[in-house]
């Protein structure tokens, strides 16, 4: 057994894992999110418009370059860090998530794209040990196409968050939150379908994967607020669970860095009255997207 040492893991890269994708999985990714008939830069790989949803790149790491079923624990533990304590994948939470859009992502992949990871933080509290990692998406020349900012906690206890103190939101959209959803963001965690998982880990049954509310909200943000999405973070502060309804509170807040409309965000749980994502903040470029056919 290695002896534990989290200092020892900050600054650990891993080697970058081939990732890839097809207009399908953009188009499944877009329904998973909720897109509807209306919105056929998503949804219809025939129309002029269509685009990726820029949030997609988010599934990728647990998707890999896989079409087919992934093996979630080798996924999340196949790469541990020097230094860290092994840990059990089901207990395995996102704590948070930003992403920052460097250039519109292609309708399919082709080979050689690359998805590399290197951790910024690991630090400790009751609730487990947080681990940030910055994750690169690479095309095969090696240029970058998206960033992200990754918290990963070992515990079953989920931060806290809450609602900034503004105003009566500038829009308030719904969604309904869908098990099977799992499948379509390359999940395969059982804690999100297994009711058995999700007790003997601490949260009294299955609770849906983070990614999910993250690309209701993403949605919820860009039909709010039209336009060309530049960066989009949030933290997970409770946990949501098939059935739940989803209510996300916006926040138009005036300019943002290069031309881009600051816009804050909040995600409620109408089933159990919680903050479900926290501390949301997005930068737009007002305007439609451009075609990438």
């Amino acid at each position: 057994m290695s002896q534990v040492d989290l200092a020892q893991a900050v600054g650990h890269e891993s080697k970058p894992s081939p990732v890839a994708w097809t207009k399908r999985d953009l188009l499944l990714y877009a329904l998973g999110i909720g897109a509807k008939n209306d919105e056929l830069e998503y949804v219809y790989d025939k129309d002029e418009r269509f685009v990726a949803f820029p949030t997609y790149p988010v599934v990728l790491m647990l998707k890999g370059a896989s079409s087919d079923v992934t093996d979630f624990s080798k996924m999340v533990g196949s790469d541990r860090a020097p230094g860290l304590p092994e840990f059990d994948p089901n207990r395995a939470i996102h704590g948070g998530m930003s992403i920052e859009v460097l250039k519109p992502l292609p309708l399919q992949s082709g080979e050689g794209w690359t998805l590399s990871k290197k951790i910024i933080g690991v630090t400790e509290n009751k609730s487990g040990i947080i681990v940030d990692a910055e994750l690169m998406l690479r095309d095969p020349k090696g240029t970058p196409f998206q960033s992200r900012l990754l918290g990963l906690m070992s515990g079953p206890k989920l931060p806290a968050g809450g609602s900034p103190k503004l105003s009566r939101p500038d829009h308030k959209p719904r969604t309904h939150q869908r098990t099977a959803n799992r499948i379509i963001f390359g999940d395969y965690n059982p804690l999100h379908i297994d009711p058995s998982i999700g007790k003997r880990t601490g949260f009294g049954g299955v609770i849906l994967h983070g990614l999910s509310s993250y690309g209701f909200a993403a949605r919820a943000v860009l039909k709010s607020v039209p336009g060309e999405l530049k960066a989009f973070g949030v933290r997970f502060t409770s946990p949501v669970r098939p059935g739940d309804t989803l209510e996300t509170s916006i926040w138009e807040m005036g300019p943002g860095p290069d031309g881009t409309t600051e816009v804050a965000f909040v995600q409620k749980n109408l089933a159990t009255g919680k903050i479900a994502l926290g501390a949301g903040v997005a930068y737009i470029r007002k305007g439609t997207p451009k075609s990438k056919l």
